[in-house]
């Protein structure tokens, strides 16, 4: 590598994540639907979904309010081992209807993020703002999922960047008053629709208050980027308790991207170079992987934890991740980070 790339990498890096205990960990589970007549990737079958929250009860899990998780991590307070914050996007009428009675049942908490239009509109499947307030009255979390489900990367016809975040700005605002109105709670939290952002979007996000939550998956920690915290999306083959059971149990990294800053790309096999806090797992057992294949990993300085990945494969989805793992020393447990990318070309 050039000496002046590792040199501007190295200046980078100065700011070394902490090491990362269960204690400082938690884990954001994602659902949309849960009914077995609605699209499969975005669904997870009743029974499935009790299967979830027995395995979180019958094995040690705190599943605890979202709000919780995130500020006790931000400010460093302690959380329960294995804490598990549950949430939902959209406002499916299958969330109030199956997922709400099963979640009573358990005694655990969760969080709807909401797209506000399709309930003003009435729109079939979906819930209605009487059943929102019932569920905001019984202490489930209402939060911020834009008005209409944007893809908020996408620009008009003829739209510069100042237009582009303004209009994306005032839809953020709109759904937060609406979301006030109706249920008096005002988090200031937005979960981006299809998992989408840039770091224009992250800035405006940031100017108003809001924390963001994503949809690549792994687990969160007081290092974690709070404009885009990650969630596991539990749904079609993933909603298998096989699968969900690694990542209910998962830890989070102390790791962050050194380069490139913007999740967003052109390329089919873009390079990301990471720096993963030495200590806390044995840098040497961290794998990356994109389709279950391994990912090409060149240390570019391993007493700092940085590292480059560089795929042999080429993406062509619109959105595509890398995930890194590493065992945990003296448990069966798996410390998680997934690289989000996305392509807006790519319709």
């Amino acid at each position: 590598m050039p000496i002046n790339r590792l040199v501007h990498l190295l200046l980078l890096s100065l700011a070394i994540p902490h090491a990362v205990s269960a204690a400082s960990s938690g884990v954001i589970t994602l659902y949309h639907h849960v009914a077995t007549d609605t699209p499969p990737s975005t669904s997870i079958s009743p029974s499935d979904f009790r299967g979830h929250l027995q395995y979180l009860r019958d094995n040690g899990f705190s599943v605890v309010p979202l709000d919780r998780m995130v500020e006790d991590l931000r400010v460093g307070r302690e959380l329960p081992d294995k804490a598990v914050a549950i949430t939902f996007d959209d406002g499916y009428i299958s969330i109030y209807d199956t997922a709400f009675p099963m979640l009573q049942e358990f005694g655990m908490p969760f969080t709807l993020f909401l797209s506000t239009d399709p309930i003003n509109q009435n729109q079939p499947n979906y819930m209605n703002w009487s059943q929102i307030k019932e569920m905001a009255d019984a202490g489930v979390i209402i939060a911020n999922h834009m008005v209409h489900h944007p893809y908020m990367l996408d620009r008009k016809p003829g739209e510069d960047d100042a237009a582009w975040i303004r209009r994306n700005r005032e839809e953020l605002l709109e759904a937060e008053r609406t979301i006030v109105e109706h249920t008096g709670q005002n988090h200031r939290y937005l979960a981006y629709p299809y998992g989408e952002f840039d770091p224009a979007i992250k800035r405006m996000l940031d100017e108003e208050g809001f924390t963001g939550f994503a949809q690549n998956s792994g687990a969160i920690g007081p290092d974690s980027d709070y404009l885009a915290l990650p969630r596991y999306p539990l749904a079609s083959i993933y909603a298998d308790l096989d699968t969900a059971r690694t990542k209910f149990d998962s830890l989070a990294f102390s790791a962050r991207i050194v380069e490139p800053e913007s999740p967003v790309t052109s390329e089919a096999s873009p390079a990301v170079t990471l720096q993963f806090s030495p200590g806390a797992y044995n840098l040497s057992q961290i794998g990356c992987f994109a389709n279950s294949k391994a990912i090409p990993m060149e240390w570019v300085d391993r007493e700092q934890g940085i590292v480059e990945l560089r795929p042999d494969d080429r993406f062509s989805g619109r959105r595509w991740r890398y995930i890194c793992t590493a065992p945990s020393p003296g448990s069966s447990r798996y410390f998680w980070y997934s690289v989000q990318w996305i392509n807006p070309a790519i319709n």
